[in-house]
């Protein structure tokens, strides 16, 4: 079992990498493996809704970041997605990403998921209703701590004084781990996982 943590900062070794990294620390722990996976600095265009990935599978718009994202996403089995908080909200490449991940990886669907946020002081909440509304529609099952999944801090050294930030980290790591293990015990007893209906779109104003 494997867990991909995306760290969505565009610093590298920040306070967004020091909370996923205490998340893997924890997953390791647990006997899953894992990878974090920085999408780095340069620009990641948004999504303009063209629709055209709901055929291809893929984005038309065949960035880097994405080409080398794909295979990642395929073969893990969950994930962590990780922002720092910029305006309230995650940062914007975070979203760009996500949008135009969520729109066209049906790999995605029915593992376990998780968001994470770093911030000095406020935002984290309205930080993490952003980013909790991609999992939830994509009938992924979020994986939730003993408080909401976020670190304090200017810099790394700050967010490891936040204690229970860590210990929220530390906790989700383990309960990641725990529901990746209750997923894999059910299919070896023969448990398959739920047949995805084909969406209905109901519009609010009818069409004539």
């Amino acid at each position: 079992m494997k867990v991909l943590l995306i760290n969505g900062s565009p610093r590298i070794k920040g306070c967004t990498y020091t909370a996923l990294s205490i998340v893997e620390e924890s997953l390791k722990e647990e006997g899953i493996e894992t990878e974090i996976f920085h999408i780095g600095t340069k620009p990641i265009r948004g999504c303009v809704e063209c629709k055209a990935c709901w055929d291809r599978g893929q984005c038309v718009f065949e960035d880097d970041i994405l080409k080398k994202l794909y295979p990642k996403v395929a073969d893990a089995d969950g994930f962590v997605f990780g922002s720092p908080v910029y305006f309230a909200s995650a940062n914007g490449s975070m979203i760009a990403l996500m949008d135009r991940l969520f729109y066209t990886a049906k790999d995605l669907w029915l593992k376990p998921a998780t968001c994470v946020v770093a911030a000095r002081r406020g935002g984290t909440t309205a930080a993490l209703d952003v980013l909790n509304k991609y999992p939830s529609n994509r009938n992924m099952p979020i994986i939730s701590s003993q408080y909401w999944n976020m670190v304090h801090g200017n810099e790394p050294e700050e967010v490891m004084k936040d204690f229970e930030g860590l210990q929220t980290m530390r906790t989700l790591g383990k309960n990641m781990a725990w529901i990746l293990k209750c997923i894999k015990a059910g299919e070896n007893m023969g448990i398959s996982k739920p047949q995805i209906e084909e969406k209905i779109k109901t519009n609010f104003i009818p069409s004539e």
